[in-house]
């Protein structure tokens, strides 16, 4: 399921002899960064491979857009979320569980979640980042999915989730909400 998740983002994530074929999705993305940086706006990045990040932070590097990066590894974070918040930085590239919760970042009004995560609170959370006490502008979210991938039937399965979720607050049924074994199996069909 990794491997099939990672190709949906680039080839190279499973193969660096792919490196030149490039993303659709990197594409996309710079181009959306490049016209709204250029009005002035600032966004957040998410995505759950750290590989995927790096590649993303060396696009735009070479389209010189500043970024901040943030991951599990990332040594001095206060320095790097003050870079974002402060300026020195449009586009905060975060790893969804590094960045996921306890910051707050409403110097963005764009966030962009780059492959959808199995759990919907944790993506919501992540999303959240940007709407907290004080943001005074409209947050614009746009997640990105490869149609036609495994990304296609993980979203799929979220809204399932998501729908028993609902009925078991609304109290219109219960069980479980835990991904079956045809839920699995599902996204290899």
């Amino acid at each position: 399921l990794t491997t099939l998740r990672q190709l949906a983002l680039d080839p190279a994530l499973t193969d660096p002899e792919h490196a030149g074929v490039g993303s659709a999705k990197i594409d996309v993305l710079v181009d959306h960064l490049v016209e709204i940086t250029a009005e002035g706006h600032r966004a957040l990045v998410f995505s759950t491979f750290t590989g995927f990040l790096r590649r993303v932070r060396d696009r735009l590097d070479r389209e010189a857009i500043s970024t901040a990066y943030l991951d599990g590894t990332t040594r001095r974070r206060g320095e790097v979320i003050d870079a974002f918040r402060t300026g020195e930085a449009s586009v905060f590239l975060i790893s969804l569980k590094a960045g996921g919760v306890g910051l707050t970042l409403t110097e963005a009004d764009y966030v962009f979640v780059l492959d959808p995560w199995w759990n919907p609170a944790a993506e919501a959370q992540a999303v959240d980042r940007a709407h907290r006490i004080g943001q005074s502008r409209t947050v614009m979210v746009y997640r990105l999915v490869s149609s036609e991938t495994i990304e296609d039937k993980v979203m799929a399965l979220k809204e399932r989730k998501a729908a028993l979720f609902a009925r078991v607050i609304d109290g219109e049924g219960a069980g479980s909400s835990a991904v079956t074994a045809d839920d699995i199996r599902a996204l290899f069909d």
